[in-house]
């Protein structure tokens, strides 16, 4: 059993994992089909330890910050616990925004050092806007022995001799963005002990043993991905397995290979497994089929009360055979995973396990522990956390409310946000929810404006209306649609745009600049229809918009937004370009 009650840090948990393991293969790096990279626990060992040695050679101290920007890769967990053994503060960035949106976050979380690829750094470069002054900046991935504007390569970094810093529980180990991209950064600052007590939890309920392969599909920066695919593994002894290419077509035959036994996933990927699947089975001859749909419902009814790996594995060696055989467990969470895509793989024996969770907790409050499977619940606390609903409808739907020692702190440098999000001691989680008679929780919606990507991604609707900042109008705002129009389920979340025109201004001009703007946006950014609204916007006497109140009028008077598909005067404008 997993033990971490007098380990100080999630540095020091990691050190004495690479010491128990060493002779265990710790990592494999992989791009498409060609493996790239593998690293023992011993060497993991010495290569964290040089880059750790040379951060303090520059006069690094603890409490420092160390911001990784990076795809999944290798040096991303080498990085990571070499600035963790030196005492940082880790500042983990998503790869996939915009290099202005990157800059950004940089500012705000004000790190000594930035470990990034050469081809980030350059496009960071380009722009020159504040982010970057007095930042030591580390790249990999730089060709030829040019000039690095500015920076150093990753690989020929050196320094004196390795020290160990130690740091404590009630200690920052991290400060991680949980969306935005403007407005108010939401940097979630999270504790050695968050991060122990989170992975006692997991470590406990889902035990890993030396000889497992975790799949690291979503991006290292992730808070699921950290926790459930670097240090939990790492806890165990187990090894993990980074691919550089996550097209579909690439996942599927990796994990053949390395014939993984867990990974964690969002809905999207999900889906697109389901999809590989259907599309081989429509190949086989009728009979086949048959045999296979049949045997489907075996192991449903044998595996009703709990998952039976070794028997699903018999009845349906061949689709178990297509991802290595010896898969076991598939973390899902994210974003809101639809119970039938979640019962379709249960049924083929591969035990999807629901929970539900946000950075703000340091990943997870609740898991369905499959004894029985319920696709259509997130789950019990784990333990640990308490859950409460409030302002509870008479349908039993209220705001879930969480308590527990894997909350953070709060949000770094935005003392209002912190408050409104942490009230008495309760994370106010933003979802509504309800409690079934078994005690799980069930997901009804938002009781915010905010809405969760299939893969995982939160977006703050306000953090896009910048986009919008051009638009010829009096005013607008953006919603997420649940939170003007509420319903049951949380698939298939849109963002809606309320704008105001100015005084006998027309709409059509205005809402083709608005179609304009939408297009610079990433595809899971974009709003998807608009309400065209004469009346002025409610607003403090700082002028803040009050979404709420604004919502709230919009809901009464109008029944859905219309689509832009839908709006005769954007036809030319949205297919222009």
């Amino acid at each position: 059993m997993l033990e971490l009650g007098r380990i100080e840090s999630l540095g020091e948990a990691l050190r004495d994992a690479v010491l128990t393991y060493k002779s265990n293969a710790a990592l494999f790096e992989v791009d498409r089909h060609r493996e790239q990279l593998t690293l023992s626990y011993h060497e993991l060992r010495a290569e964290a330890e040089r880059v750790a040695a040379a951060l303090q050679a520059e006069g690094f101290e603890p409490g420092d910050r160390v911001a990784i920007l990076m795809s999944n890769q290798a040096r991303w967990v080498v990085s990571s616990m070499a600035g963790l053994w030196a005492g940082a503060v880790l500042i983990p960035l998503d790869y996939k925004l915009t290099a202005k949106e990157q800059l950004a976050l940089l500012a705000h979380a004000k790190p000594r050092v930035l470990i990034t690829e050469d081809h980030i750094h350059r496009e960071l470069s380009e722009i020159g806007e504040p982010g970057l002054e007095h930042v030591r900046v580390l790249v990999t991935g730089a060709r030829g022995d040019g000039p690095l504007a500015g920076a150093e390569r990753f690989d020929d970094i050196k320094g004196g001799r390795f020290v160990l810093k130690r740091r404590q529980r009630e200690d920052l180990a991290s400060i991680v963005y949980s969306s935005g991209t403007g407005g108010t950064p939401k940097g979630c600052m999270l504790t050695h002990d968050n991060y122990l007590e989170q992975a006692q939890v997991l470590g406990r309920m889902f035990p890993m043993e030396e000889g497992d392969r975790y799949f690291s599909i979503l991006p290292t920066n992730h808070a699921i991905d950290f926790m459930c695919g670097t240090v939990v593994p790492f806890l165990f002894g187990a090894s993990v397995v980074h691919q550089r290419t996550l097209r579909a077509e690439f996942i599927a035959p990796t994990m053949k290979r390395y014939k993984v036994t867990h990974t964690a996933v969002v809905p999207r990927i999900l889906r697109s497994l389901k999809e590989g699947i259907d599309e081989r089975l429509d190949e086989l001859p009728s009979w086949q089929r048959s045999t296979i749909d049949a045997l489907m419902d075996i192991n449903e009814l044998a595996t009703m009360q709990r998952p039976r790996p070794g028997l699903s594995r018999k009845l349906l060696k061949p689709i178990h055979d297509g991802f290595g055989g010896r898969l076991k467990t598939v973390f899902a969470g994210g974003a809101f995973v639809e119970p039938e895509l979640a019962e379709y793989f249960y049924k083929l024996g591969i035990p999807i396990v629901i929970g539900y969770g946000l950075t703000e907790a340091c990943t997870v409050l609740t898991v369905n522990d499959l004894q029985p499977f319920r696709g259509t619940t997130v789950g019990k606390p784990v333990a640990g956390v308490e859950l409460e609903l409030r302002d509870i409808g008479d349908d039993g739907v209220g705001e879930v409310y969480a308590r527990g020692r894997t909350i953070m702190r709060g949000y770094l440098d935005a003392e209002e946000l912190t408050a409104e999000t942490l009230v008495d001691g309760w994370l106010r989680t933003g979802d509504l929810g309800q409690v079934d008679a078994a005690g799980h929780l069930r997901l009804r919606g938002r009781a915010r404006n905010m809405i969760v990507t299939e893969g995982g991604k939160n977006i703050y609707p306000e953090d896009i209306e910048g986009a919008f900042e051009g638009v010829d109008c009096e005013e607008l705002g953006v919603f997420a649609s649940d939170f003007i129009w509420p319903r049951s389920g949380l698939s298939g979340e849109r963002l809606t745009l309320v704008i105001r025109p100015r005084k006998k201004q027309a709409a059509g001009p205005m809402l083709a600049e608005v179609a304009a703007a939408n297009r610079q946006l990433a595809d899971f950014k974009r709003v998807s229809s608009y309400v065209v609204w004469e009346e002025e916007f409610p607003r403090t006497a700082s002028m803040k918009l009050k979404r709420a109140e604004l919502a709230a009028q919009v809901r009464e008077r109008v029944n859905a937004a219309t689509p832009f598909e839908e709006a005769p005067t954007l036809k030319r404008a949205v297919g222009e370009g």
